[in-house]
């Protein structure tokens, strides 16, 4: 045998050794889920972490699928919302990959929030939302664009007394309880600026007079991957839709209108669309 024919067989045998002891490394490494906290309450979420994976990988909580979002360190990210009407129990978050599949347990703890009783004033009793405001403002919340715009710790949007928390359940002058509180409402003199909690994209600039009749005046911001905020009951609104804004930014000013009881802001937080507790965020970096 000649000497380079022996020099080949060695450096095929070489490579076939090499390729082999990747692919057994690669079977061995198993998908890297990070869950750093497993019980949550109605109303907040969990932050699911995936690496180990080039692939991004499928997400489902209560048979729903969500979207991960790529981070600079190459992981994958979602913030998975607990719906507030969640029944309190056992249930479990499944990860995908095309090699690899999870199941974490988790578990949903009740608020135990309170009902709320409503005073409305004639003029406002019977205010329905039209379907032009439902259809808008559900399309903005459930924007999920892919770049993260935020950073750093979340303002309060406006100064004043926090006047209604989040989740709280709603009678409207006797009536029976049909809805909960998505958000929270801020106390506030009318024409207190309103600032962004967050940088981001204005995606909706709602008016009562293109028939905003429950929400009033009304700004939804994208924040990216998945979050928006919304600011409701707006006197006025000094920003226009597909506008970006910085944190801190004036985009309005606190008001009355929709169904509104006084001048407040209500400020709400969501996550792939589902209402979680603004107060989560508040002065909090994720």
């Amino acid at each position: 045998m000649s000497m380079h024919l022996l020099r080949m067989l060695l450096l095929l045998y070489t490579a076939a050794v090499t390729f082999t002891g990747a692919i057994a490394a690669a079977s061995t490494n198993p998908l890297q889920v990070e869950l750093p906290e497993t019980v949550k309450k109605q109303g907040e979420f969990f932050t699911v972490r995936v690496s180990g994976t080039s692939s991004k990988p499928a997400l489902w909580f209560m048979e729903r699928s969500y979207s991960m979002f790529r981070q600079p360190d190459s992981s994958w990210r979602a913030m998975v919302p607990v719906e507030n009407l969640t029944k309190p129990g056992s249930y479990a978050l499944r990860i995908k990959t095309e090699n690899s599949e999870q199941k974490v347990p988790v578990q949903v703890k009740a608020n135990n929030r309170k009902i709320q009783y409503i005073k409305l004033d004639p003029s406002k009793q019977g205010l329905k939302a039209t379907e032009t405001e439902k259809l808008r403002v559900k399309t903005a919340l459930q924007t999920e664009s892919p770049e993260k715009l935020y950073t750093g710790a979340f303002l309060r949007p406006s100064p004043g007394r926090t006047s209604s928390l989040f989740g709280l359940k709603r009678s409207y002058n006797g009536a029976p309880v049909e809805s909960y509180h998505k958000g929270i409402d801020i106390s506030a003199p009318l024409g207190t600026p309103v600032k962004s909690t967050a940088k981001g994209r204005i995606v909706l600039c709602g008016t009562v007079n293109e028939g905003f009749r429950v929400h009033g005046n009304t700004v939804v911001i994208d924040h990216g991957q998945g979050l928006t905020t919304i600011y409701m009951h707006l006197h006025a609104i000094t920003v226009k839709e597909w506008q970006n804004v910085e944190k801190g930014e004036v985009i309005g000013t606190v008001g009355h209108t929709g169904i509104s009881t006084a001048p407040h802001l209500h400020w709400g937080t969501y996550l792939y669309g589902t209402s979680v507790d603004p107060q989560l965020f508040e002065g909090k970096t994720y």
